[in-house]
């Protein structure tokens, strides 16, 4: 039996456009320069207080920070109506998703710095809802890279960490998956590159959805 806990934005929907339009809001509401589109990237996974403070440049959440935060989480529906976006799904992510919700050796769930309102939404929106058994978000835990998703995920599964596979886009995703004593995969399709990847600890690389369950599951 094992444990696949897969992240959310940038691994299942490519949520980079929606994340960063109520970014650049949120940072003009208070005055601020309106971030690249790559400084929003390179913090997506973050819970969103520290990823705030981060793309200014501290280390440290402070006040404002947390202002910021609940004015983006104000934002966030509105945008997305604005925009029409439904965060969708990468390429090959349903057919990899209803492959391996079929095993009976496979247990399914989600680690990731949205809120559990926000994964909520995608769960429902792509009818995912019923195939993972287990999540924890930026409400329930520490940021990543702690590891703290991936722990409280074994205990509520009763999984241990050496049979558990940390499937994600970000750095921090194989970082929080070594703390924890468990496998990493990182894919190809989102937001942090292959080599930044297999620097801060990937078993593996997927190029393709479908290469999950082929180099990884199977194992």
């Amino acid at each position: 039996m094992k444990l696949a806990l897969f992240d959310c934005d940038g691994t299942l929907v490519d949520s980079a456009a929606l994340i960063h339009e109520t970014m650049r809001r949120t940072f003009d509401k208070f005055g601020k320069p309106e971030p690249r589109f790559e400084d929003t990237k390179a913090i997506i996974g973050l819970s969103l207080d520290i990823a705030i403070a981060r793309m200014q440049g501290r280390p440290h959440v402070e006040q404002q920070d947390i202002d910021m935060t609940a004015h983006y989480k104000s934002l966030f529906s509105i945008v997305r109506q604005d925009l029409d976006y439904k965060e969708p799904l990468f390429p090959g992510i349903r057919e990899m998703i209803d492959a391996i919700s079929g095993r009976d050796d496979l247990l399914i769930g989600a680690v990731t710095g949205k809120s559990r309102r926000g994964l909520k939404v995608v769960m429902e929106t792509h009818g995912f809802d019923k195939h993972f058994i287990v999540a924890r978000t930026a409400d329930d835990c520490p940021s990543k890279p702690h590891p703290a998703m991936v722990t409280e995920c074994c205990d509520e599964t009763s999984m241990s960490a050496a049979d558990t596979i940390v499937i994600g886009d970000a750095v921090y995703d194989m970082q929080m998956a070594k703390a924890a004593g468990a496998k990493a995969i990182g894919v190809a399709w989102g937001y942090a590159s292959v080599d930044e990847l297999i620097a801060n600890g990937a078993d593996a690389i997927a190029y393709h959805p479908n290469e999950i369950l082929r180099h990884f599951l199977l194992r």
